[in-house]
């Protein structure tokens, strides 16, 4: 469900008081918001938002450059890949950035007369917010923006025309007039807007792309990519087996949920110290992520904590998680009751039930004494660590999250333990 974000009118005044307003002319006359927040076919000399950052001021003149050539605004001799991955490594290392380039990609996505520029901005939008969120000052703004164009495609085209005739109109025979395109050209401006929508909400929350390694060319594609394909990451449960459908017609089971789990046995998780509670190397876990969602598993791995920490990261990443949000409470109100908590499996809807059961069972094998010995990872401790991945507490009063963990963990627990699970050996 949409939440509804903030008015325009809150937008606008946002905008009043945080835009760096230009001017224009040997007056130097301010630049009205509106112009300021419309396509610019020219260059800029300072910054679209307020900073007293040298560093900033400098690089959001250069990156406006960037937007407009991966746009199709400005020649250059880069290939769009590759003018993505510099805009995005710039913003991924300098924090300060990061608004900025979503302002600029508002202004050259608002008025733009052609369509071909017009997706290809919303484009760099969506590439961007798959590595890096934007201040919780600018989200709501940034919120609005895209909201406003979800359902916006007629109002697009009805605009673009009406912009090229007012122009038309105005030019002279003698001026070069830039290419107008309003026929579609590529995904609707809506199908953009719908997955920056879902993208933000979970950016907003996850913080985007973490570890040491710059952004690489492979990255941008797959962001690119995951626009039209869904990812096997972020997704719900439903949209993963819609998607294996052609590869694994007959499986029961997400194919990623069962390779992972797979590979951490393979590799001896069950008898490696602290499996799940110590983190795999964030850049090496980035790098599988990549490759699982190309439906590869690499033969070089060696260390079970990468996939122990891509499993937990798939089923905390779900779009709804493992136990849906309408079990939650009854979940937390039968911490205690193993009979209960059983009883709640049984009401799920078939694939959580089974994927759900899978997970147990998985855990299961965990914490059999002869490894807990091996790993120190007692019933206790893997409920700690896999809770937090099956149940979402919605609440915001850290009281409520602060008691409801405790009640998380004892839900899971009593699965682990009184949960029977024989009948998932084998099925994939």
């Amino acid at each position: 469900t949409l939440r509804k974000p903030i008015s325009q009118s809150s937008m606008a005044d946002w905008a009043s008081k945080n835009l760096n307003m230009h001017t224009q002319g040997i007056f130097r006359r301010r630049i009205s918001i509106s112009n300021m927040l419309s396509w610019n076919g020219g260059s800029i000399k300072k910054p679209m938002l307020i900073t007293s950052n040298r560093t900033i001021k400098k690089e959001a003149c250069e990156m406006f450059k960037l937007v407009q050539s991966y746009m199709g605004d400005r020649q250059t001799r880069m290939d769009r890949n590759h003018v993505a991955l510099v805009t995005v490594t710039k913003c991924w290392s300098m924090q300060g950035l990061r608004d900025e380039l979503y302002i600029q990609l508002i202004r050259q996505t608002t008025d733009n007369l052609c369509y071909r520029s017009l997706a290809w901005g919303w484009e760099l939008m969506a590439i961007s917010l798959a590595f890096f969120s934007p201040s919780p000052k600018f989200q709501s703004y940034l919120e609005g923006y895209i909201y406003r164009h979800l359902d916006s495609d007629e109002n697009i085209a009805q605009r673009i025309k009406e912009l090229v005739d007012l122009k038309n109109k105005k030019i002279t025979k003698s001026r070069k007039k830039r290419k107008q395109n309003t026929e579609d050209e590529g995904l609707p401006i809506s199908t953009y807007a719908k997955y920056c929508y879902r993208k933000l909400q979970k950016v907003a929350v996850t913080g985007g792309k973490k570890g040491l390694r710059k952004p690489t060319v492979e990255e941008i594609t797959h962001a690119r990519n995951a626009i039209v394909t869904p990812s096997l990451f972020g997704s719900s449960l439903e949209e993963i087996m819609l998607r294996q459908q052609d590869m694994y017609p007959g499986n029961k089971l997400p194919w990623v949920q069962t390779q992972l789990s797979q590979q951490v046995l393979a590799l001896g998780g069950e008898q490696t110290e602290g499996i799940f509670r110590i983190p795999g190397d964030i850049d090496e876990v980035n790098a599988l992520k990549l490759q699982v969602d190309q439906w590869r598993i690499p033969s070089s791995l060696s260390d079970p904590n990468i996939p122990a920490s891509l499993l937990k990261l798939w089923y905390r990443e779900l779009e709804e998680p493992v136990i849906p949000q309408q079990f939650y409470k009854e979940c937390i109100s039968n911490y205690e009751n193993p009979d209960a908590a059983v009883a709640v499996v049984q009401l799920l809807p078939e694939l959580n039930r089974l994927v759900l059961c899978y997970l147990i069972h998985f855990l299961q094998i965990f914490a059999q004494p002869s490894n807990v010995g091996r790993t120190k990872m007692d019933v206790n401790n893997l409920a700690m660590v896999m809770a937090p991945n099956c149940l979402r507490c919605q609440s915001d009063d850290p009281r409520v999250i602060f008691e409801n963990t405790r009640k998380e963990m004892s839900f899971l627990r009593m699965l682990i333990v009184h949960l029977d699970t024989s009948f998932i050996k084998g099925l994939v």
